[in-house]
């Protein structure tokens, strides 16, 4: 069977998974009292069960086990994965596991961000030492520079743990981390494909018909939420997919860009955030309402608007990072998403003139 066939697969599986198990979840939640109480900060005006991630991983991880176990894991050859990169796959299935249990207590019983922050760490580690590493960088003007291991374990821990919670982070509007995700997790796909990194770009299927299905009860308005555990998981798995689809793919310094570009949303969003409450004298992890799609929200835009537009804004950046990676149709996918986007900030300047500036 063409390698080409198992994404696919693995796509349909864990769609079919999620659609089936997250009203089973819902209802669960709502008989053990495991809601989302309104209030403060959030957007939604009533109680919401929380633990639609656990749909979302039972998906993806099902669909991984099916491919598995019919020998859907191979290289670009068709020759069954061995040692090193075999050891990368369980890595990123295993780490996303230990993410989403960190983020399923913290849904269940409330943990404190220094403690999510240190199990963070320590799992991150420990898929660096299996060989989920980030082993070089390109630097503009010298080429790929190769990391020694005292460089490479903290920029790898930063990488996962960041990307785990910028899509946490993100997670505030009906929607938004899921559909987010889902579009980052396509393009993925398709760039490991075209990096010819099959394994990379089955996890990428499996997480994204995970993410696209779920919206069918999480999109505005929300039936459940994914919680703190799916959020987690998600942007593990997404990180760790960059890591061995990506970056272990690069030959050429010009392929590194769009291991970042396709994930430039929750990264810069966190990283403006970040910044934005330090100057203020702020912890980090101290919660406000600066985020992006609060932001669009102020602006005047509506809940489904404002979420429609950061997709337009994450289609965009992946199809930039289609046409960085050299993809034959990657400057047709950038021009016909930079169209999409330029009309939708049309759409939301207008909003913003009639509502007033951003605050």
């Amino acid at each position: 069977m063409p390698f080409q066939i198992y994404p696919l697969l693995a796509f349909t599986l864990s769609a079919a998974v999620v659609l089936v198990s997250t009203p089973i979840i819902k209802r669960i939640g709502l008989h053990s009292g495991r809601v989302d109480m309104p209030g403060g900060r959030k957007v939604h005006k009533v109680p919401m069960v929380r633990l639609g991630g656990v749909s979302i991983f039972l998906g993806t991880v099902v669909a991984l086990l099916v491919v598995w176990n019919t020998g859907g894991f191979m290289d670009a050859q068709g020759q069954q994965l061995v040692n090193e990169p075999e050891a990368e796959i369980w890595g990123v299935t295993l780490g996303g596991l230990a993410f989403f249990l960190i983020g399923l207590l913290d849904d269940l019983f409330g943990l404190s961000a220094i403690s999510r922050l240190l199990m963070q760490a320590i799992v991150a580690a420990i898929t660096w030492y299996v060989g989920v590493d980030i082993a070089f960088v390109s630097i503009p003007g010298v080429g790929i520079v190769q990391l020694a291991a005292w460089v490479s374990l903290p920029i790898t821990v930063i990488w996962l743990v960041g990307m785990a919670n910028a899509i946490n982070w993100i997670d505030g509007l009906d929607g938004l981390a899921a559909g987010v995700s889902g579009i980052a997790a396509i393009v993925m796909m398709l760039v490991a494909l075209f990096m010819q990194q099959p394994a990379a770009a089955i996890i990428a299927a499996a997480l994204a018909g995970g993410a696209l299905s779920f919206l069918k009860y999480n999109f505005n308005p929300a039936q459940i939420f994914m919680g703190d555990g799916g959020a987690y998981y998600m942007g593990f798995t997404l990180a760790g997919v960059g890591v061995i689809g990506l970056v272990k793919g690069v030959t050429t310094a010009a392929v590194f860009l769009p291991y970042l570009l396709i994930l430039a949303v929750p990264i810069l969003d966190m990283s403006a955030v970040i910044l934005a409450r330090l100057r203020r004298g702020l912890s980090p992890f101290v919660a406000d309402k600066r985020h992006l799609h609060h932001r669009l929200l102020n602006a005047g835009l509506s809940h489904r608007f404002t979420v429609l537009f950061i997709y337009a804004l994450t289609l965009w950046v992946g199809s930039l990072a289609l046409a960085f990676s050299g993809m034959p149709s990657g400057i047709v996918y950038a021009l016909g998403s930079t169209a999409l986007l330029s009309y939708t900030s049309w759409r939301a300047r207008h909003h913003a003139r009639q509502e007033g500036p951003w605050t």
